[in-house]
């Protein structure tokens, strides 16, 4: 299998109410932090997380925490699986709708990520009879 192991992402502006998932190659190469935090890069959001008064005040009062606790995790950490069970709730809604078709009818879901990804849990592979990812078994 040549499949590269993709971490994934949440991203979470907190001031905005913009929550977005994105692979490490997202937050290097495309404009994922400009479209979520409106600014260019990594530096210029640690920049806003020190300075931005109005958006700390967004941070803190979504995790219930003092300005003092403010990290880079509070708004770009690793995805977890529950949070990745809540994206594919949202995209089969999002093909019933687009589709107008009804709840029983099932079909398939295209793999959202690479085929193997990384999340707090470990590492999760795309099963396409069930349109999830499920975990890898590590073997021998």
């Amino acid at each position: 299998m040549e499949s590269k192991i993709e971490t994934v992402y949440i991203l979470e502006n907190p001031e905005k109410n913009i929550r977005k998932f994105a692979t490490g190659y997202q937050l290097r190469y495309d404009d994922t932090i400009k479209e979520v935090f409106g600014v260019a890069c990594m530096h210029d959001l640690t920049m806003m997380l020190q300075f931005n008064k109005s958006f700390q005040e967004s941070i803190c009062r979504k995790d219930g925490i003092s300005e003092s606790n403010i990290t880079l995790n509070c708004i770009i950490r690793i995805a977890s699986k529950d949070e990745l069970h809540h994206l594919r709730k949202q995209l089969v809604e999002k093909m019933h709708q687009d589709s107008q078709l009804s709840q029983e009818n099932e079909n398939p879901i295209p793999c959202p990520f690479n085929s193997i990804i990384k999340l707090q849990e470990g590492i999760f592979k795309w099963d396409d009879h069930n349109s999830s990812y499920i975990p890898m078994v590590k073997g021998a």
